[in-house]
This record gives C-alpha cells, sequence and structure tokens, in this order.
C-alpha cells in the first residue's frame, strides 16, 4: 500500500493507494503555523484503512515555499569567490554580499590563492552583524573546491557557532550564478527543513511504520527524507509539481493539456506536452533568481477559491489572499467560492451565509446579489485565462516547446484543461468554453495532488566530469575521484562511466527496478588545446532515473 500526502496552503490532503484502486481519500484544513501537525493528522485518518503495511509514503509540502514567500528565511550572508569575469555588480543574488579574491580555472586549477587577511577581515564583519549562517560559493568550485574549503575551514576555527553551506556540496553543475543562489537559499532554510524532517521521522518511527519516506522534488520525482535534510531546496515547488503529476496520474495519455489545480489560496498551472510535462531550462526561479534545481515550467496565480471579494467604489475586485474560509464554510467575509455557490446554486455547506454576505456587498455596490456573483464568476474565469495566456508566452521561450513545433510543424494547440482542487469543478468547465477547449475533472480531481505524490517513481541523477590532460574524474552525488587509466577516452566511455556509478548509486538506494528508467540529459565535450595542438578533452555527462510513475501504477480505477 502507499500513501500520498500533500500539504497545501489551505487543505492538506491524503491518499491511500493499492492495486489500482484509492482505497480512501482524505481532506483537512491546513494548520500554517503547524504543518507537521496538518500532516500526521491526514496520515492517521488514512492508516485507518490501511489493511496491511504501507511501503512508502510520499510527502508534497509548501514548508520551503512558504518561508521564502513571507519572508522568513533566516537572514544570510553570502560570500563568493568569483575569480576572474563579470564585475561584482553583476551578482545581485542577496543584500548581504561579500566578495573574496582567489580564482579557479574551468580545470580546477587554482591561477590565484586566497588572500588569508581578506578572509579574517570578512569574517570579522559577518561575526559583527549578527549574522549565524553563511553560503560560500567560488566559480568552478564544483572542478576544485579547495578555496571553499579554506574559507569554510577558517569561519568553522573563529565562529564555530555559524551555519556555514558551501556550494560544491550542494551542486556539481556549472552556472556559477545559479549554483550560488542555490547555495544561499539553502543556507537560509536548511535548519528550519531538519527541524520539519525530524519531526517527520520520529512520528513516523512513534507509528511504528518501517514505510520508506520520500519527499516530492519540483521536478516531479522524489528524494528519501534522509537526503533531502541536506538539500532542502529540491523541495521548493512540491506543491505544483504534485498537481502536474496528479494531472497526469488521473488522465494517462497524450494530449495537449493545461494542468490547473485551484485551491484555496493559489492556482497553480502547468503544461502537459503530449502527456509530457514542461521543463522550465533554467531551473526553478526563487524570488526571481534562476537556481540549479530541476523544476517544471510552473506558474502560481494569486487566485483561489477562498480568495475574498472586495469592492473600489461599486466594482468587485478578488483580493491577492485570503481572510478565512469561504462564508458557506463559516468564514466572515464573502469569497470566490460564495460567489459560485450563490451564481450557480451549487449547495455547498451553508448555502445561505452565501447569499447572506453577497446581499450585503450588493448593495454597498448599488446592484443586486445576482448582478454580483456574475461579474465575480466573470473575473475569475477572466483572470485564469489571462494567466493562462500569459503563461504561454513564457513557455514559447523553452527549448522542449519550440522542438515540438518544428518537429510537429505548426504551432502548439492546447486541447483541454485538466481541473485539480476542491474549487475546479464550478470553474473549469467555464474557462474551458471561454478557452474553446475541452475540459477533464473526475471523481478524484480534488484530491490529485496527494495521488501525483503517492505513485510517483524514486529519482535520482548522477554527473561525471572527465579531465583527460590530468587522468581523473569525479562524481556526483558521491564526490568520488578516480583515475581514467585508459587512451583515447571518448564521449561514449564517459557515457558508460556515468552509467556506471548510477546503477551503483541506485542499487544503494534500493531503486534496482528503476535503473532501466534512465536517460542521459546532458552530453558535452571540450576539446582543450596547447599551441596548435589538442592534448585531451573534458567531458561533462548527466544521467537520471526520470521523473515517471512506479511500474505498477496503470491508472486509477474509477
Amino acid at each position: 500500500m502507499l500513501i500520498g500526502i500533500d500539504v497545501g496552503g489551505t487543505y492538506t490532503d491524503g491518499v491511500l493507494f493499492d492495486e489500482g484502486a484509492i482505497i480512501a481519500a482524505v481532506k483537512k484544513p491546513t494548520d500554517q503555523l503547524n504543518l507537521q501537525n496538518s500532516l500526521l493528522e491526514v496520515l492517521d485518518e488514512l492508516l485507518k484503512s490501511a489493511n496491511k503495511a504501507i511501503s512508502r509514503i510520499v510527502l508534497s509540502t509548501t514548508l520551503i515555499t512558504n518561508l521564502l514567500a513571507t519572508g522568513r528565511g533566516e537572514r544570510t550572508a553570502l560570500i563568493l569567490i568569483p575569480g576572474h569575469g563579470l564585475p561584482p555588480q553583476s551578482y545581485d543574488i542577496c543584500p548581504d554580499t561579500y566578495f573574496l579574491k582567489g580564482s579557479v580555472d574551468f580545470r580546477g586549477n587554482i591561477i590565484e590563492p586566497a588572500d588569508k587577511n581578506e578572509i579574517l577581515e570578512v569574517i570579522a564583519q559577518i561575526e559583527k552583524s549578527g549574522i549565524q549562517r553563511v553560503a560560500i560559493a567560488g566559480k568552478f568550485s564544483n572542478r576544485n573546491n579547495s578555496l571553499e574549503k579554506q574559507l569554510g575551514q577558517l569561519f568553522a576555527e573563529k565562529c564555530p557557532d555559524i551555519l556555514l553551506v558551501l556550494s560544491s556540496e550542494i551542486s556539481n553543475k556549472l552556472n556559477f550564478p545559479r549554483r550560488a543562489a542555490t547555495t544561499y537559499y539553502t543556507a537560509m532554510i536548511i535548519e528550519e527543513w531538519k527541524q520539519f524532517a525530524a519531526e517527520i521521522d520520529k512520528a513516523i518511527k512513534a507509528r511504528n511504520l518501517n514505510s520508506e519516506v520520500h519527499i516530492l522534488k519540483a521536478d516531479g520525482g522524489t528524494l528519501p527524507l534522509e537526503i533531502s535534510r541536506s538539500r532542502p531546496c529540491e523541495t521548493v515547488f512540491s506543491g505544483p509539481a504534485a498537481s502536474t503529476m496528479g494531472g497526469l496520474a488521473l488522465t494517462r495519455d497524450k494530449l495537449n493539456s493545461v494542468v490547473l489545480d485551484i485551491g484555496g489560496t493559489t492556482s497553480d498551472i502547468s503544461l502537459l506536452i503530449e502527456g509530457q510535462p514542461l521543463y522550465a531550462s533554467k531551473g526553478a526561479n526563487i524570488e526571481g533568481k534562476y537556481s540549479q534545481i530541476s523544476a517544471f515550467a510552473v506558474r502560481s496565480a494569486a487566485l483561489g477559491g477562498d480568495s475574498f471579494i472586495q469592492l473600489q467604489g461599486n466594482v468587485p475586485l478578488l483580493a491577492g489572499y485570503r481572510k478565512g474560509p469561504a462564508a458557506c464554510f463559516g468564514g466572515e467575509a464573502a469569497t470566490v467560492t460564495d460567489a459560485f455557490n450563490y451564481g450557480l446554486k451549487l449547495g455547498i455547506g451553508q448555502a445561505q451565509f452565501s447569499q447572506k454576505k453577497l446581499e450585503e456587498l450588493a448593495r454597498q455596490a448599488g446592484i443586486n446579489a445576482d448582478e454580483l456573483s456574475a461579474k465575480v464568476i466573470d473575473l475569475v474565469v477572466q483572470q485564469l485565462q489571462e494567466n493562462i495566456e500569459a503563461m504561454f508566452k513564457e513557455w514559447e521561450n523553452e527549448p522542449a516547446y519550440k522542438v515540438w513545433e518544428v518537429v510537429n510543424k505548426k504551432k502548439f494547440s492546447l486541447q483541454r484543461i485538466i481541473g485539480i482542487g476542491a474549487a475546479a469543478p464550478p470553474i473549469v468547465p467555464l474557462l474551458a468554453k471561454r478557452m474553446g477547449v475541452d475540459y477533464y475533472l473526475q471523481q478524484y480531481s480534488d484530491v490529485a495532488n496527494a495521488l501525483g505524490a503517492s505513485v510517483v517513481r524514486p529519482t535520482l541523477a548522477v554527473d561525471v566530469h572527465v579531465d583527460t590532460p590530468n587522468d581523473f574524474y569525479t562524481v556526483n552525488p558521491s564526490g568520488y575521484k578516480g583515475k581514467i587509466n585508459q587512451r583515447n577516452f571518448q564521449l561514449e566511455d564517459a557515457k558508460n562511466l556515468a552509467r556506471k556509478y548510477l546503477e551503483e548509486i541506485g542499487k544503494q538506494r534500493g531503486m534496482d527496478s528503476y535503473l532501466d528508467q534512465s536517460s542521459f540529459y546532458m552530453e558535452e565535450q571540450f576539446n582543450i588545446i596547447r599551441g596548435w595542438d589538442r592534448v585531451g578533452k573534458l567531458f561533462d555527462v548527466g544521467i537520471q532515473i526520470s521523473p515517471g510513475f512506479i511500474k505498477e501504477f496503470k491508472g486509477v480505477a474509477k
């Protein structure tokens, strides 16, 4: 039996899945001040329906997204060792940024040593500022991290209580600004995530469960809870990833679709091209900064079922946040849910309170409740359409989108909207009609996020860097460094090396049955020229167990 739990901004959903069927589904209000309590409340409810062992639990949580969005991340300093190239003002990542001397070239050779006196001066400045977390990132430190380690060692000696995160321990990929940004955000929220993970681990053990516990990543794959402790940023946008995988899990076809998850607070939008999610080629965008976190191309619109209605003069507007639940569920203000409840005669909750709050607003606007609800319904549909159309303009710049149009020799055409979330049933049909496309809803649409989380397969990415003139290679995530001992080393040899380590690390993590689902996502080679002769090559190869569903999942029995 499998469990998926999605902790959303308004509701926490859970699904117990076994042998092609949803055995139980649970939806509870989310306590934003105590996310783990919301999660565990849903878990306990699901366990009541379990009649055999739970083999795996996959969690999707908004913890990291919420910390960053609400500005509750810990103040963090970023120390950069940028070497030669871009000027300091090019690195606009955070206000507490410090630049140090030292330089590593693209092959990992130190061409300028660090200045110890300069380092000690920066350490003193940070200590005086009261900052307790520091991210350290050096250009090409993925090839040689000795400058980062030297800086980290001095920090540990002078300020042992300060939390340090090195970029070489977070990512092995090129693109220094993105690696620096990823390291900065990791340092900012890593302790909070570790505490959350520890509480979940403790609670799972207290329930005598021997289940694997995984976290849903931004790219639709999963990460073991234990490994996530050092890579919390992998969980950013876990919620939108759950929406995307939920839409895939419900439909299992190859139509061009927009997945629209209308929650209580926000609406998440993603794209399926012939049944495959569109990825963000530049990585997850965190607070306007691109990172090295693999992620779906998604957008979150500040519009949901609990968005409350306000007036500007006599014109209704939708607030970009929630005050609480809809009036029909005991809230104090009329919301989008109340407008649809009244206007479409849905009979949700205590419908008379939807009518009462709308009538109060209508009198202020000088119109009747029917007119007000009609205007609000039209406004909701209009804003969702505008967000989808704006997202298409962003999607047009993604390589996979362009490739589809080149291969098919035509412009991309949307065929369907997949509705997810409790507020989707009344809204999505109207939106689809307005946009002239089909729509898809079914009985489990309101818990599709949890379903998607429950049946995704674990993923693993392995990067290998080979330097033939220096006769060595490095492997990430293991950090192993080995000798080549082979003449005339070629790209195919590098790919074989990457495949070998994928198998080794995958077996260590119990992922044997998914190794045949691997594919290469990076194949680069660079000639080293000295004088007029080529003296060797650099290779960078990446292979991964691709995100997807477990082999046992064939769809949902309706």
